[in-house]
């Protein structure tokens, strides 16, 4: 029987590979962001600045996080907020202090676990290093080495024959530090390298924020191309379409209802307790500044609070075909069957029944369709930044995602359909 494979449009997808490529870092991610949003028209503008409040898209950058709006003409002080969030950091190796580590005659890298990455798949993997180097004068610079630099060796089965049998058993001290060449390690090597990969010296070097990547570039995957493999899917993907969305929400539509957001957040993965985090202070003051500066106060903060809404987007779990007894039985999300709704009554996720018909409503005007996700109740249930949003602001939140395979892992799996599916459910929600 001949096969015909599906044809769609993988524009967007193929934009999302690219912005992957060039995100190796959160803060790498917001440069990405913002060098996006400043071809849409948008500008940046300083927290230490005083703001104004004419119509128009601005954003704002502190660290790994970013959050962008967009205001339109004849916004009221009161105005409510359509706030779309996701975080840009994902699990990975970070590099610690005193980075120079040797044994036995290798070069190697001091390592800590950032999030909980899943350990055996960053073994035997080409990785670069990329991140932030902190200057004696203030500044930063961005730094990545996206080339083969550093390789997680595992050990060979001939040196331990029960692997296969027994399973893989990985000490997080002993057996992940990465090697980078052979010799004696010196203290300063790392950072002085990394100084030269910069442009820089090595002496103004004064502080560094360095981690992991899979260098291996996103790609097309299956018989049909119908699935996208890549790093940092969890969750760059929902960032990418939320910013799509909000760029094409500004560019379109002069006379919304709501001030679209974009919050992108970093420090998801170990709990989102820092100043860019999602519990920290910045999205509550940017919302409140921009109430302040179209001249409301306290009482139109409220309001526009009382009226906004958040969906947070953050990647779940498609259902694994070798494991399917680890999902629940009536809730079955599958690759390409669109975004996800996800439900857990113990408020991991923020979804409620007002909510679910926000989204589904969002969905149906931009013809997309959508799939619910709640936990096998006998698995614990993993959380996002829906309930600190919620909690911390008052804002009504739905978390949605797309699902995927290998969460967590140095390169994951999604549909090839899903990342277009669920931009355009989040401009509708955008646009109200």
């Amino acid at each position: 029987m001949s096969h015909h494979p599906r044809t769609f449009d993988r524009s967007h997808t193929t934009d999302l590979a690219s912005f992957v490529q060039d995100s190796p870092s959160p803060y790498h991610a917001v440069a990405t962001a913002a060098g996006r949003l400043e071809q849409a028209g948008f500008r940046r503008v300083a927290e230490t600045e005083a703001w104004d409040g004419e119509p128009g898209g601005r954003y704002v950058r502190r660290g790994g996080t970013t959050i962008a709006w967009y205001v339109p003409e004849g916004a009221a002080p009161e105005t409510p907020f359509r706030v779309v969030g996701a975080h840009t950091d994902s699990p990975n190796l970070r590099v610690k202090p005193r980075p120079d580590l040797g044994s036995a005659g290798w070069r190697q890298v001091a390592v800590e676990l950032y999030g909980g990455p899943l350990l055996n798949s960053w073994l035997d993997r080409d990785l670069g290093l990329a991140g932030r180097l902190s200057l004696r004068d203030g500044s930063t610079r961005l730094i990545s080495v996206d080339r083969p630099l550093l390789r997680v060796a595992q050990l060979a089965i001939h040196l331990d024959r029960g692997v296969n049998d027994n399973g893989l058993t990985l000490d997080k001290q002993r057996h992940l530090q990465p090697l980078w060449g052979l010799g004696e390690a010196e203290d300063g090597d790392l950072i002085e390298f990394l100084a030269d990969e910069a442009g820089i010296a090595a002496e103004d070097v004064a502080g560094w924020d360095l981690m992991t990547h899979d260098v291996q570039p996103p790609a097309y995957l299956g018989r049909d191309r119908e699935l996208l493999a890549s790093p940092r899917l969890d969750n760059l993907l929902s960032v990418h379409a939320g910013l799509a969305a909000l760029i094409a929400v500004a560019t379109t539509g002069h006379d919304l209802p709501y001030i679209p957001v974009l919050a992108a957040f970093d420090h998801e993965e170990n709990g989102s307790q820092s100043d860019t985090g999602a519990q920290g202070p910045l999205l509550g003051q940017v919302l409140e500044r921009s109430v302040h500066v179209r001249g409301g106060g306290y009482e139109e903060r409220l309001r526009a609070l009382a009226g906004s809404v958040c969906v947070s987007s953050d990647v779940g779990h498609a259902v694994h075909p070798n494991y399917p007894e680890r999902h629940d039985p009536t809730h079955r999300p599958r690759a390409n069957g669109g975004p996800i709704l996800k439900t857990n009554v113990n408020q991991r996720y923020a979804t409620d029944g007002a909510g679910r018909a926000l989204f589904a409503e969002a969905c149906e005007r931009a013809g997309v369709p959508f799939q619910h996700f709640v936990s096998n109740n006998a698995m614990p249930c993993g959380t996002t930044i829906g309930p600190i949003t919620a909690a911390r602001h008052g804002i009504t939140t739905v978390d949605v995602g797309v699902p995927v395979l290998s969460m967590h892992s140095a390169r994951e799996l999604c549909g090839a359909d899903d990342p277009h599916l669920l931009a355009s459910a989040l401009r509708s929600f955008l646009e109200g």
